[in-house]
């Protein structure tokens, strides 16, 4: 019978900071960073999962050190047990007594356990020679509501309403199958907004964008209330009326500025404005919904878990939302998130863009077309393009629109020769790099 070997851990850093990719109010100068992890096993065939936490610099050592802590729950378990009953497998680590103290399901080791746990789908995806999004896909319904802990949840969501959200997808599935891999999954980008780039870098890229397909572009926020109306007016005058702009605060206000800083942006049409405050503030983006009705308030990249999302929904503090692949506790809590917004009718647009996260959201976003919400013309997945050079399957974007990954698993598996030249601090990415920056 095949075991669980290894739990290998990698801390995974690239210099963005150098050209300011990734840069935003909340953080000017982000090294684009992966906690990355490797399930080996002993199995003839090499069968092994992939997954990763992503972070933006200092704390990925922390962040590593965590996947590490997990590795006595893993190393020693059957292939079997862990591939044949993943919702159970999920469960067991978010459940433990002493773990649980260090979060409940926040933080850290939580976001350690989403990659572990991914690593166990990317596992059996590959066992059964299926890309993620269709092994969640042919999925029963009853063993999909089997993957969801509804623990916290049932006063919004219970068993057998998922069920029966399941059950109506379910006769349709063939049917987008065949949809998903003749048209592909809408994306917008991010790439043009970054909040260093100078004013021609960002209209050019917009330029670039609206050629290559994207009907959506996302701009940084938060800075200067002068120089976002001057971005904004600019990004406007270049796309014209016809493609949306949407915004991207990144918690940087508090509730009052953050209305009256958006009453500044009305005139743009913009698509929505995300993370306008703490992502902890769920009566706070009540407020500001209210505040300004005029432009959607969406949330979720740094979400804890599905107890909040539960109540963002509750409290109407959101018109859409993003999920993160990496953030919360994998693709079991990422799935009753789905669920959720499916349950109260809310789009989904996935954040991405990070280091892996295009590569991994796709999956969750196109099971979700399939198997849960039917719907994904009246949302996108963010893309931003850099970094996919780094892994054996990078995501493919063909007229603005994700392609379905092909290859069987999660499409986390990193090149080796990116984890040597990037592994911090000793990789050759790094060894030009003044002492102090490394810190």
């Amino acid at each position: 019978m095949a075991i669980i070997t290894a739990l290998e851990t990698f801390d995974v850093r690239f210099p963005t900071s150098r050209t300011l990719d990734g840069s935003d109010a909340m953080n000017p100068d982000p090294d684009y960073s992966a906690a990355y992890l490797v399930l080996r096993t002993d199995r003839s065939d090499g069968l092994c999962g992939h997954g990763f936490v992503f972070t933006i610099g200092r704390g990925n050592d922390v962040q590593t050190a965590a996947l590490s802590a997990l590795a006595p729950m893993v190393v020693g378990r059957t292939v079997e047990s862990v591939i044949g009953d993943l919702g159970a497998f999920a469960r067991q680590l978010n459940g433990d007594s002493q773990l649980r103290w260090l979060g409940p399901e926040k933080g850290v080791m939580h976001m350690a356990i989403g990659a572990v746990v991914n690593a166990a789908w990317d596992m059996a995806a590959r066992d059964s020679h299926k890309p993620l999004w269709r092994f969640i896909a042919d999925m029963a319904p009853e063993q999909l509501v089997a993957q969801i802990d509804f623990r916290y949840l049932t006063d919004e969501l219970s068993p057998t309403q998922a069920l029966a959200i399941l059950r109506t997808a379910e006769p349709f599935k063939q049917e987008r199958i065949e949809q998903l891999l003749t048209e592909g999954y809408p994306a917008y980008t991010t790439s043009p907004g970054w909040l260093g780039y100078a004013d021609a870098k960002m209209q050019r890229l917009t330029r670039e964008a609206v050629q290559e397909g994207f009907r959506t572009i996302k701009l940084k926020v938060g800075e200067s209330v002068e120089d976002d109306i001057r971005r904004c007016r600019l990004a406007r005058e270049t796309v014209g009326p016809d493609i949306a702009i949407a915004i991207d605060a990144n918690q940087r206000w508090d509730v009052p500025q953050a209305i009256e800083w958006l009453r500044a942006l009305e005139t743009f049409n913009l698509a929505w404005i995300e993370e306008p405050t703490s992502p902890d503030d769920i009566l706070g983006h009540a407020a500001i919904r209210r505040g300004v009705p005029s432009i959607p308030v969406s949330t979720g990249e740094h979400t804890h878990n599905r107890v909040m999302f539960k109540q963002l929904f509750q409290a109407d503090s959101v018109d859409l939302i993003q999920i993160d692949a990496a953030r919360v506790g994998g693709v079991n809590e990422n799935l009753a998130i789905l669920l959720l917004a499916a349950h109260r009718g809310v789009r989904v647009f996935p954040h991405a863009g990070g280091v892996g996260l295009c590569e991994l959201v796709q999956h969750l976003a196109m099971a979700d077309f399939i198997a849960i919400s039917g719907k994904k013309e009246d949302r996108a997945i963010e893309f931003v393009d850099h970094l996919h050079e780094h892994f054996l399957e990078p995501v493919v974007i063909k007229d603005g629109r994700y392609l379905p990954p092909r290859q069987p698993g999660f499409s986390a598996e990193m090149h080796a020769r990116s984890l040597d030249e990037y592994r911090y601090p000793d990789g050759t990415a790094w060894q030009d790099t003044p002492s102090a920056v490394k810190a």
